[in-house]
């Protein structure tokens, strides 16, 4: 199996096992699932992070409201009797008036908070660096692993515009915000290997050759953004470490220079004809006028 170190941007995202018989027409589809299956459970972990802090999400036309004014509005969040947390709930206000500050109890708070853990270390970039392989497979055991801890704690389910089930039922909105920039499309997605488009009608193989046991790293891109920029010689830690050594050796230098001090050589013990004066008698002889 060739084995693809798959990037977007300079950035690791994961490795990807691939036949080199695979058509890079079904290839590319399924790098740009399993990138966007990422980003989806990175959604969802920070929304359920937000969930276990502040309970469910307030109701569209209230969210940013102060208490005054939705007293003043005569408002109510219909769902907050609805979705009550298993064990009951601990109040906790949101300061940013998004959620309606019911959230769960402590025990309940830690079956989410544990569950996100499990499901980051699943998809983690930090795979690249362990050599181990992600596929779809993991992908949706991890976001089956966040809806589990959902309902375990929400046995009533969430409100329909809450962001957590909006994210289970694939109704999320991603419209003008910088998640949605991230999604690449499976139809608009374009594999790139040493400067190349890899192009769709193609096989694997047809790049790679026939070895199996090759490992490329392949750049996600949107068609029509063109071939991605190249990545440095050297790493941005690589670039800090020679920054700092020469830096250290810059400071040796100047030490170096501020202790050549050669005043010692007017000294007496110095003078190279010394020796030569005293043998012939004119050592201690002043030419200047007593």
């Amino acid at each position: 199996m060739v084995r693809l170190h798959v990037k977007r941007g300079d950035e690791s995202q994961f490795l990807l096992e691939a036949a080199g018989s695979a058509r890079l027409a079904d290839l590319a589809p399924l790098v740009a699932r399993i990138y966007n299956g990422r980003l989806k459970v990175q959604r969802l972990c920070s929304e359920m992070e937000e969930l276990a802090e502040h309970g469910t999400c307030l109701p569209y036309n209230m969210q940013g409201l102060t208490d005054e004014q939705i007293e003043e509005l005569k408002l109510k969040d219909e769902w907050a009797e609805k979705c009550v947390p298993s064990g009951g709930s601990v109040f906790k206000k949101d300061e940013i008036g998004r959620r309606n500050g019911h959230a769960p109890n402590e025990k309940m708070q830690q079956v989410i908070k544990k569950t996100i853990e499990e499901a980051k270390a699943l998809i983690s970039k930090k795979q690249v660096q362990a050599n181990v392989c992600v596929n779809m497979e993991m992908v949706k055991d991890a976001l089956d692993q966040l809806r589990g801890a959902v309902m375990i704690v929400y046995p009533m389910g969430l409100p329909p515009h809450d962001p957590v089930r909006m994210e289970f039922e694939d109704k999320e909105d991603l419209s003008g915000t910088h998640a949605g920039l991230e999604v690449i499309e499976e139809s608009e997605a374009q594999l790139w290997w040493a400067g190349k488009e890899l192009k769709e009608t193609k096989l694997l193989s047809d790049y790679v050759g026939k070895n199996e046991k090759t490992t490329i790293i392949v750049k996600i891109q949107k068609k029509g953004q063109g071939a991605p920029g190249r990545e440095p010689l050297i790493s941005h830690e690589e670039q800090k470490q020679m920054m700092l050594y020469y830096y250290r050796k810059q400071e040796e230098l100047k030490k170096l220079e501020e202790d050549d001090d050669d005043s010692f050589l007017n000294a007496e013990w110095a003078d190279n004809h010394a020796l030569k004066r005293q043998f012939h008698g004119v050592k201690d002889i002043k030419w200047g006028p007593r």
